[in-house]
């Protein structure tokens, strides 16, 4: 199926031609067609799916469609999503799809100033790209009103609402038209997201290329059952072993991603960090540095990986196993994107096979064992008692082996956690199509 079949404009399709795009992803293909008759749309997919054109077209085109122009201080499309650089990612593609159309792109996040996001919004905006807290810093300022928005799309839905977003997103959704068309796009289907979507969506049309909680065909897991003090060795090792190669190495924590980046580098292999508590421009310099291959590995805390779509990782570790399972998908779907293979390499300490119990519960089977065995239950070491976060998993022990470690070989980062939100179910009238 082409393009042109799904009901696209011409002057689509050659945007698509221009930025290199063919064909449509399965995503594409299913949610297109019902968004263009101004459907709401649950969209359920893994990321690196192509989820920006299934709903970044079908809006360009129903904006295109008349010569409307956005009032003052108000958006056409509001777009939300969890992370600046998935906003930014998500604006990239937007001004591809729009070419030199009269329709206006802007983005707005924190981490940077808020001034010049105001003047950009004075005269109105087609689309507008936003994450949810700067958004409502915005809003707050009377600098933007959505009551004249037409179309909403979150993204990334599952993530902001374990990024504690839901109460941004309640009062943002306060602020919208009942009458309006919606469509929310989610990689996991966990409970919470039921209540989530039942509170935005309105006898939505569910699309989906890949069952909640399953991982993409083309991603090679694996699993070492290792000691805590040895995992810094294994993965100094595993990454000498593709030297040259993107990977991705997700840290629980900010302070430990920052330490096993340094001591990656020390032992020679090049590697940046990237965490929340790092500036927009230190963020931004570090993932250059990765897409560049100035720095081969990239360690990161969830949250800051967050949205990120970088096609040249090949490899990704789990150097700590995520409290969440879902979070789990996410992570190594940050490789094998557009189609491309990719591996998923997990560390696991004893005191880590409750989470890892709970990751092989969503996936349905066990990951494959490359190296060790699997921890007994008189093998698993203590656990701090579970703490509140809403019913999920709590700290954690402090990794790093408990001494100093080996010469050239990096120290383990520190786990920690984040709470998800939940929705409450909203009815509003239909909108004509």
């Amino acid at each position: 199926m082409d393009f042109d079949m799904l009901g696209l404009k011409p002057r689509l399709i050659t945007a698509l031609d221009t930025m290199g795009i063919k064909d449509p992803t399965p995503i594409q293909r299913q949610a297109i067609p019902p968004a263009l008759e101004g459907r709401d749309v649950l969209g359920l997919a893994q990321t690196g799916t192509g989820k920006t054109a299934a709903f970044g077209l079908p809006l360009v085109q129903h904006l295109l469609t008349g010569d409307v122009r956005p009032e003052k201080r108000a958006a056409r499309a509001l777009i939300l999503a969890p992370t600046r650089e998935l906003v930014n990612q998500i604006a990239e593609s937007l001004d591809g799809f729009i070419g030199n159309s009269h329709l206006k792109v802007a983005r707005v996040v924190g981490g940077v100033g808020i001034n010049p996001q105001i003047k950009r919004l004075e005269r109105g905006v087609d689309l507008l790209v936003a994450t949810p807290g700067r958004l409502l810093d915005l809003m707050d300022r009377g600098a933007v009103s959505l009551t004249a928005t037409q179309f909403l799309v979150l993204d990334e839905a599952d993530q902001m609402l374990d990024m504690g977003f839901i109460h941004d997103l309640r009062k943002i959704a306060a602020k919208l038209p009942e009458a309006r068309q919606t469509m929310l796009f989610s990689a996991t289907m966990p409970k919470d997201m039921e209540g989530l979507a039942a509170t935005y969506l309105d006898r939505p049309v569910r699309v989906q290329v890949a069952t909640s909680g399953t991982t993409a065909d083309k991603i090679e897991q694996s699993i070492h059952f290792i000691a805590k003090a040895e995992k810094p060795g294994l993965l100094l090792d595993l990454l000498r072993g593709h030297a040259g190669e993107a990977a991705l190495v997700f840290a629980r924590t900010k302070h430990g991603s920052d330490r096993l980046a340094k001591q990656l580098t020390k032992a020679g292999v090049e590697a940046v960090a990237v965490h929340g508590n790092r500036s927009q421009g230190q963020r931004m310099r570090a993932l250059e540095a990765f897409a560049s291959g100035q720095a081969p590995v990239m360690v990161a805390t969830d949250v800051a990986a967050r949205g990120l779509d970088i096609p040249v990782v090949k490899h990704v570790y789990n150097y700590e196993l995520p409290n969440v399972p879902e979070t789990y998908v996410h992570r190594i779907g940050r490789t094998a994107r557009a189609g491309r293979e990719g591996a998923a390499i997990t560390l696991c300490a004893p005191d880590e096979m409750g989470e890892l119990k709970d990751i092989e519960r969503i996936l349905k089977r066990e990951i494959p064992v490359a190296s060790g065995r699997r921890w007994s239950p008189s093998q698993e070491e203590a656990k701090p008692k579970r703490g509140g976060g809403g019913g999920r998993r709590g700290g954690g022990q402090r990794s790093g082996g408990g001494g100093r470690p080996q010469a050239n070989k990096p120290g383990g980062p520190k786990p920690g956690g984040q709470r998800p939100g939940s929705g409450n179910r909203r009815r509003r009238p239909r909108k004509s199509a």
